[in-house]
């Protein structure tokens, strides 16, 4: 028996994989029933439920959709127009068509021109065009993401437009962030209209029928809840008792997974097993095995603002001044707020990069009325009376902050070499995880470690 722990979209998907190879497969998810699906669980609505952190498709994210059409979902998965603008100076201004673009006041025509050609990847450096200077990430992975930018653009590029956008992100840690990074997001990112905007998909009734979809294929039965996996058992370690008290992140390869402990409903139990599939932070990789992951990881705080009418009418507005939050996305302005009976949804987000910033430390209350304000300043016709509800949710560790030398510290898909035969790696500390966590570099994780226990 092959033991799946953790019950997001990268384990669902490595246990369906191996699943429909014949393999006997069980996931064990710490959490409840709701759990399943990690980042991409939900909240009820007036009408379908909504993602308790923003998400959508990017064109360039095919493997989700390859699922979504085995499962029988992708009927279901619609591209629509994601419009995006940038606040600036208590005005909104849009950024979707050219013209847009071109009226935007606090960059010169020339910076529009570099920035332009970096989104197309042309380095235009020198007065003649090559079109394949940005082809191999790996050249721009320790070089740092002002340097590039003031080089490869401009400086009014990276402060009037890319700065704020990496305050956002990033936080204090935004000068450790490499270039590598920057431009594989340029490459992620979707296709872009130029008479509407970007391209996103998102699928009618949101994620939550791809994820129960997923778990139905992989059957319950085959899904144990509030089941945390506590200890592996590795022939060889020498002390039978697991192998979290490992102090090398070497090993001579003879050593194998056997058996995992798992504590459930107040009871502890051990399952032999064949492999361990983690599909989970790699906090819990490094305390069940000792396997220590050098990728830092910021934390998100993300609320869900239901609303009796509109704020804007754009999805994604970035900030460009220092606001309590890092981005407002209207949802109901992406999706048609008639599938929510009628609300009107807000995400109101931010990362957090450190324990000790206020947003790590403050309560729900606080939270809400700091950032409501926040928004009553922007936007002095928002009413708190229209909102109906605000509903908050934190990750600890949501994403890698992609520093410079972030492909050197991912943790390989198999760690037989590095821990014992038979242990993979499929959570969000993995290669298909960058430049951008997903819920399609989770299945593409799934599907890695799952291939290589079938010997794909």
């Amino acid at each position: 028996m092959i033991a799946i722990v953790g019950g997001g979209i990268a384990g669902l998907a490595a246990a369906r994989r191996l699943r429909s190879n014949g393999r006997e497969v069980t996931v064990y998810e710490a959490g409840g029933e709701d759990a399943l699906g990690g980042l991409a669980r939900t909240y009820g609505t007036a009408g379908d439920d909504i993602e308790q952190f923003y998400h959508h498709l990017s064109k360039s994210e095919e493997t989700i959709v390859e699922l979504a059409e085995e499962l029988g979902v992708g009927d279901r998965l619609e591209w629509l127009v994601g419009k995006n603008a940038y606040y600036v100076d208590g005005v909104v201004h849009p950024l979707d068509t050219p013209w847009q673009i071109l009226a935007y006041p606090h960059m010169s025509v020339y910076d529009k021109f570099r920035l332009g050609m970096l989104t197309l990847e042309i380095d235009v450096r020198g007065g003649i065009p090559s079109f394949d200077t940005y082809d191999d990430l790996a050249d721009f992975e320790d070089v740092p993401i002002r340097e590039f930018l003031v080089e490869h653009t401009s400086r009014g590029v990276y402060e009037n437009f890319f700065e704020p956008l990496l305050d956002a992100k990033f936080g204090s840690r935004k000068d450790d962030v490499s270039a590598a990074w920057l431009l594989g997001r340029v490459k992620f990112r979707g296709e872009r209209d130029l008479l509407r905007g970007e391209i996103l998909g998102y699928f009618d009734g949101g994620f939550a029928p791809v994820i129960d979809a997923l778990v139905d294929d992989v059957g319950m039965e085959n899904v144990e809840t509030n089941a945390r996996v506590v200890d592996l058992d590795i022939d060889g370690a020498g002390d039978g008792e697991g192998d979290g008290d490992r102090e090398s992140n070497e090993t001579d390869g003879a050593d194998a997974v056997s058996a995992i402990t798992v504590e459930q409903d107040g009871e502890t139990r051990t399952e032999a097993v064949d492999g361990v599939v983690v599909a989970t932070m790699p906090n819990v990789l490094e305390g069940l095995t000792g396997y220590a992951c050098d990728i830092d990881f910021q934390g998100a705080v993300c609320a869900v603002v239901t609303m009796e009418e509109p704020l804007t009418d754009t999805y994604w507005l970035n900030i460009a001044h220092d606001a309590p939050f890092g981005a407002l996305i209207e949802h109901t302005n992406f999706v048609p707020p008639e599938r929510y009976g009628g609300d009107h949804l807000l995400y109101v987000a931010s990362y957090v990069q450190t324990e000790d910033e206020w947003l790590a430390t403050a309560d729900e209350e606080e939270i809400e009325d700091r950032w409501l304000d926040h928004v009553a300043e922007m936007f002095p016709d928002f009413s708190r009376d229209a909102v109906t509800e605000f509903r908050l949710a934190r990750a600890p560790r949501a994403a890698p902050v992609y520093e410079r030398g972030y492909l050197d510290l991912v943790v390989p898909y198999d760690l037989g070499d590095e821990v014992a035969d038979g242990l993979y790696y499929a959570g969000m500390a993995s290669e298909a995880q960058y430049p951008e966590r997903s819920l399609n570099g989770g299945v593409v994780a799934g599907y890695e470690c799952a291939n290589r226990i079938l010997g794909n």
